[in-house]
């Protein structure tokens, strides 16, 4: 018996649709949860996901402003903040590339699964 060690690649075209729904299905891919061989201490599948046109996903024009990304920087009052529209301004990569990675189990298989995910804007 030998292994099937062929990777495919999932292409997604983020054109018009909303963050949200593009990382769920990309992690969806990535955890391995598409096939029927689903285990979850395990590395979904050796497939790889490209997100392309992640600069043109779909944003009302509330959540621009409202949409809050946090990170603290480990010194006291180290506190930034960032919006939605700061971030697509910086690199509209990064709005899925976090959506993906929260979505993701929060555990040491994470990074590995981030690996198999390429994001272009």
């Amino acid at each position: 018996m030998t292994a099937n060690t062929e990777t495919k690649t999932h292409t997604i075209d983020a054109t018009g649709r909303a963050a949200g729904r593009v990382a769920s299905e990309v992690a969806t891919i990535l955890m391995g949860k598409h096939k029927a061989t689903y285990e979850p201490h395990t590395i979904g599948s050796s497939e790889r996901v490209h997100v392309v046109n992640a600069g043109q996903i779909k944003v009302y024009p509330a959540k621009l402003d409202g949409k809050i990304y946090y990170r603290h920087t480990n010194y006291p009052g180290g506190l930034r903040t960032k919006t939605l529209k700061e971030v697509m301004a910086d690199d509209p990569t990064k709005v899925i590339r976090m959506a993906v990675e929260k979505m993701l189990p929060k555990n040491k298989l994470r990074p590995l699964m981030l690996k198999n995910l390429k994001i272009d804007a």
